[in-house]
């Protein structure tokens, strides 16, 4: 009889396929955060991330980091810079009204998708 060793579980090596959420907000866009610690808070979106479905804030969210300096013209510290946030705790501001509003989809006759704000019926336009 086979004496028994101890073998690593085998794993499947490989890239797992990546899930981009579909989120409403594109950067440069204004928003109010909705909830959370900076609820009421509105900023301009500086950076979305679509794999992990998050948006970055400017001035919102802010944490601090140690700063190593990588060249002699750099000077290490303490900084502070704005952490993302989960999309669903902020909503677009209504161009009309400039309260948080739902925002729905139409396409174009050109192919185009066009933001529609719930609330008031005016197109949210895209600031990139």
């Amino acid at each position: 009889m086979r004496i028994l060793k101890y073998r690593k579980a085998r794993r499947r090596l490989g890239v797992k396929p990546v899930v981009r959420h579909t989120m409403r907000v594109t950067k440069g866009d204004t928003v109010q955060v909705i909830a959370g610690e900076h609820k009421g808070k509105r900023a301009r979106v500086i950076r979305v991330h679509p794999k992990s479905g998050r948006v970055t804030l400017d001035g919102v969210n802010l944490v601090k980091r140690h700063l190593k300096a990588t060249n002699q013209n750099q000077q290490s510290g303490i900084i502070e810079r704005p952490a993302p946030i989960h999309h669903s705790n902020v909503m677009l501001i209504d161009p009309k009204s400039g309260e948080p509003t739902r925002i729905r989809r139409k396409l174009d006759k050109d192919g185009t998708v066009e933001r529609i704000a719930i609330k008031s019926g005016q197109s949210i336009p895209r600031n990139r």
